[in-house]
């Protein structure tokens, strides 16, 4: 516990003022973060960084990762990024002929996979960030409140596991005490954010964030239980990767858009 305080407290310095500050600094702590994430996942399917399948996985992230405003100029062009991820998806291809299927269909399937699910969800987070700094910390502190919520609740009275096939200490009790705790920090917002939608909305939608938050940490921990693997890398002592502690905001910050609280 005690090294988890303060690999925490360390990481919390280094990446709030980024975070306040924003900009071309905040953009590229979030690259760093998505090619580290991409790398962890890659990992546990044996894929090595430094080949071609681990490469392109990393560029297809940040392609994924751009900024409306940088990415307008090929989207001008006729090359938006469906047309650039398909184009990733065909050399990848290409390349399990070359390898004469020692690199196979379903490793470039997992190459492609990754860096869609990593490289958009942190690219809504880029997009949030633009929007304004407030409301990146709603999701950030949604995220928390849920997982302490959920942490606390479901040690304290917690009885009848969620789903212990994924995820053995999670709890029902838990997963209600997480909704609970996001749905309060929500009710702090309201008088601090001017949302678009009604008050009732943003405290339905919280619940739903504080849902999809939760489901974001059991695909997690699905995919390492799957590969076999306690975390999903160890850059951040205590805590694991850096996947590890930014599933759910992979979930997060996407339907923060979709469901038009900005």
């Amino acid at each position: 516990m005690k090294q988890r305080i303060v690999t925490g407290v360390i990481a919390a310095a280094a990446f709030l003022p980024i975070v306040l500050y924003g900009g071309v600094p905040f953009i590229v702590l979030v690259f760093l973060m998505s090619a580290a994430a991409v790398l962890e996942t890659l990992k546990m399917r044996g894929i090595r960084a430094m080949s071609l399948p681990g490469l392109a996985s990393v560029l297809l992230s940040f392609l994924l990762l751009m900024p409306s405003s940088i990415a307008q100029g090929w989207q001008d062009a006729g090359y938006g990024k469906m047309e650039l991820t398909f184009i990733f998806v065909l050399l990848l291809l290409v390349y399990t002929v070359l390898s004469k299927n020692r690199f196979t269909f379903d490793e470039a399937a997992f190459c492609v996979l990754v860096p869609l699910y990593i490289g958009f969800g942190f690219s809504y987070m880029i997009e949030t960030r633009e929007e304004g700094i407030a409301f990146v910390f709603f999701a950030l502190l949604v995220t928390w409140a849920s997982d302490s919520g959920a942490y606390f609740v479901g040690r304290s009275i917690g009885k009848r596991k969620l789903w212990p096939e994924i995820s053995p200490n999670k709890t029902v009790a838990g997963f209600f005490g997480g909704i609970g705790s996001a749905v309060i920090v929500a009710v702090i917002f309201l008088f601090i954010l001017d949302f678009e939608a009604s008050a009732v909305w943003v405290l339905l939608a919280t619940a739903f964030l504080s849902v999809a938050g939760q489901i974001g940490d059991l695909a997690e921990s699905a995919l390492k239980r799957h590969y076999n693997v306690k975390d999903s890398g160890s850059l951040l002592p205590g805590h694991g990767g850096i996947l590890d502690r930014t599933d759910s905001w992979l979930f997060v910050f996407p339907l923060l858009h979709m469901l038009q609280l900005l």
